[in-house]
């Protein structure tokens, strides 16, 4: 019984069925299920095989949209269940957000959702924020990374910045920081001293592993 419960979990994330995914969660409670293990046995693998179809092309950025909203709304029902004792394992805590003067969310949103998907604990801040904002939330939450995020060309600037207040702040030895956004280049990420770029939000995750492991 576990095992098919645990396949309709990842199907209803590959299929992109909000509404499906909380209602399998809820059965699988009501029938003793562990939620750890519908987690990790149906949801995360869910989740990797909407990363496959996106990078193969299969799939689009509304279909991994769709997944991750999926997936969130099957965790609603799950995670309240964890005991005391059985929390997920976190990678790395993670301040994501819009650097000042940009208002642009959806892929920030979108690289929230795949880090939390995959076992980093996200902070996001929203958009518009400055280089404050993101060290208040570092120090509130502990965060060991930062995603940054900038689609216009004229707030990449703020990307650099943000680094140099880190480096004001004493925050920079204890905090790797991750840029990305449309016009944003590995060339501007190692140009401004970042630890790291992605270019969407499948390579975010990766990348965002490779940092926590470094």
């Amino acid at each position: 019984m576990s095992e098919e419960i645990y396949g309709k979990l990842a199907q209803a994330v590959v299929d992109g069925e909000p509404e499906d995914a909380e209602e399998i969660a809820q059965d699988a409670l009501d029938k003793g299920l562990d939620p750890l293990a519908c987690i990790n046995e149906g949801l995360s693998p869910g989740i990797d095989r909407v990363g496959e179809l996106f990078a193969t092309g299969e799939y689009y950025l509304p279909d991994l949209i769709m997944g991750g909203d999926a997936m969130k709304a099957a965790l609603t029902i799950l995670e309240p269940a964890l005991t005391g004792d059985q929390g997920r394992d976190i990678l790395a805590r993670v301040v994501l957000g819009t650097v000042e003067g940009d208002l642009h969310e959806i892929g920030k949103t979108l690289v929230g959702t795949m880090l939390t998907a995959n076992g980093f604990q996200v902070t996001d801040i929203g958009v518009d924020k400055t280089s404050a904002d993101f060290i208040d939330a570092v120090r509130q939450s502990g965060a060991t990374l930062i995603g940054a995020s900038a689609l216009l060309t004229t707030t990449m600037l703020q990307q650099q910045k943000l680094i140099e207040a880190l480096e004001e702040a004493g925050l920079r030895e204890q905090v790797k920081v991750m840029i990305g956004g449309a016009p944003v280049t590995e060339t501007w990420a190692e140009q401004i001293g970042a630890d790291g770029y992605a270019e969407d939000a499948i390579s975010a995750v990766a990348e965002a592993k490779r940092l926590a492991s470094a």
